[in-house]
């Protein structure tokens, strides 16, 4: 909301000098807010939104130290006038009224962001009833001639060779000289192309985070990477059964409710293997957990604690929580130019404090009730490989000969030729390396049968079918059994997969 101006005092030329910022200067700094390939993207993006674009074409082109990436839309275009206005630093005052669907604020996006990755912007754009309008930031120009020179040519046949052009309406903005993208890379630099494509694959899990609710509903808009749609990441499995939608709340805010929905996400076992590397997004599950804040449906923070004093920890990453902001709240919860970080004010920190307690400790107990399953069954089933026990205060680990598996091994080959193999496996479980993998990188860590295939499997299976019936045990009581045993409880497709071969090939 704009806020009254004070009259300027009548002063004479001999108060005041005029202190125009340096071209060149000013440029390199606007270089520097800190954007990365795919939140520059996003901010771009953005745009096309407010434009009503239903569609956006990314295209990504290597060329060594001459790669470029183009972004076109279909959205309403601009005029002469509103395109220098548009490429004008600063184009609007964070104070002005927006429109409800506008995701802009600084009037800075298109210039920062652009300039954070490449040294040469080139934007093109056409509206319905107007002719195609170009015009282009040439960094090196700027900083040769000294001025704020707006080119109005642009490099006509990197577009026509892109194949990009305006059929009735819309914009294209070009990217070259990528010196924060590819530098001077060689074309042939095998390194830097597989670099190049990398980046790429960020961008497109990044665009599937950030406007993931404009992907998934009706009327919302389509995004291409080199010509391929990319689907919506939906950080709260909305989809799944097991997925525990909590009570939403709402918040006072500056004159509005402000609505705070709290998920707690499936426990891994009610996952598959697919879906839940998946659903760890793209930093992964421990930190995507927190606050998820929208503003007009467009995520600016991907999970976070907004400084309320939690930390990151591992049981409590099911826990995501989702809060809707307007756009007239930028400045009450601090979001930056890049519209990656948000702080809430004051006056709400008990209350998302509370919530966000509430959510963790709900996340806690999926782990729990998991293990109380857990022990119920490994005490009456006596299915689980490895054993806890303790010692003068102190925790070791034996392999559980109760084991149908290692029963069968102690009869089959003896007691002692097993005995000593299990004692040294029991002796060098290497506990630190894990602890501090698990701490460091924990969604690098593998889970169990993670990859493998059914024909690797089966012959475990059968082994360890076999010793179930050799000691008197019923057809499903065995796959009962099977259905609580590490690692197959956690991989129950390997389970119903053998149950399904004829009775004579078990």
């Amino acid at each position: 909301m704009k806020t009254e101006q004070a009259p300027i005092p009548e002063l004479s030329p001999d108060d005041y000098d005029v202190a125009r910022p340096e071209p060149s200067a000013l440029v390199e700094s606007l270089r520097a807010f800190g954007y990365s390939l795919p939140t520059a993207i996003a901010d771009l993006v953005d745009n096309c939104i407010s434009a009503a674009a239903r569609n956006v074409w990314l295209r990504f082109e290597w060329d060594g130290a001459h790669s470029f990436i183009a972004i076109r839309d279909d959205g309403g275009g601009m005029t002469d006038v509103e395109l220098v206005a548009a490429m004008r630093p600063g184009s609007k005052s964070p104070l002005e009224d927006r429109a409800p669907g506008d995701l802009g604020r600084f009037g800075l996006g298109l210039k920062t962001a652009s300039f954070s990755q490449c040294r040469r912007l080139s934007v093109v754009t056409k509206t319905k009833d107007d002719p195609c309008v170009a015009r282009c930031w040439d960094l090196d120009y700027i900083n040769t001639a000294g001025e704020w020179r707006l080119l109005k040519k642009v490099n006509q046949h990197r577009l026509t060779g892109a194949g990009e052009e305006i059929a009735q309406q819309g914009t294209i903005i070009l990217w070259e000289e990528m010196d924060r993208v590819t530098g001077s890379a060689r074309t042939d630099d095998k390194s830097a192309y597989n670099r190049f494509l990398e980046a790429i694959e960020e961008v497109k899990e990044h665009l599937a985070m950030v406007f993931h609710r404009y992907l998934e509903k009706r009327g919302g808009i389509n995004i291409f990477i080199n010509g391929r749609q990319i689907g919506a990441w939906d950080p709260f499995l909305r989809g799944e059964k097991a997925t525990q939608e909590l009570p939403s709340e709402k918040l006072f805010c500056k004159g509005v409710h402000l609505t705070v929905t709290p998920y707690v996400l499936p426990h891994q076992s009610k996952l598959t293997q697919d879906r839940h590397r998946a659903a760890a997004g793209p930093q992964g599950w421990n930190a995507q957990q927190g606050f998820y804040i929208y503003r007009n449906e467009r995520l600016l923070v991907p999970g976070d604690w907004l400084g309320l004093g939690f930390q990151k920890e591992e049981h409590h990453k099911l826990a995501r929580i989702q809060i809707d902001l307007p756009n007239n709240m930028d400045d009450e919860w601090q979001i930056d130019v890049k519209k990656s970080r948000a702080r809430p004010p004051g006056y709400l920190r008990a209350e998302l404090k509370r919530i966000a307690k509430l959510t963790r400790e709900q996340a806690v107990q999926i782990y729990r009730h998991r293990g109380k399953v857990i022990a119920r069954k490994s005490s009456q089933d006596h299915v689980f490989l490895w054993q806890q026990k303790s010692r003068h205060g102190k925790y070791f680990y034996e392999i559980n000969r109760e084991h149908p598996l290692i029963q069968s091994s102690l009869r089959e080959i003896g007691t002692d030729k097993i005995e000593p193999i299990l004692r040294l496996l029991e002796e060098t479980i290497p506990a630190s390396h894990i602890i501090i993998t698990s701490s460091e990188e924990p969604d690098r860590m593998s889970s169990p049968l993670e990859g493998a295939k059914y024909a690797e499997v089966r012959p475990l299976l059968q082994k360890i079918y076999d010793s179930f019936q050799k000691n008197g045990f019923s057809r499903d009581e065995i796959f009962d059994r099977l259905a609580t045993m590490e690692p197959f409880s956690q991989n129950p497709e390997f389970i119903e997969a053998f149950r399904e071969e004829p009775e004579g090939g078990i």
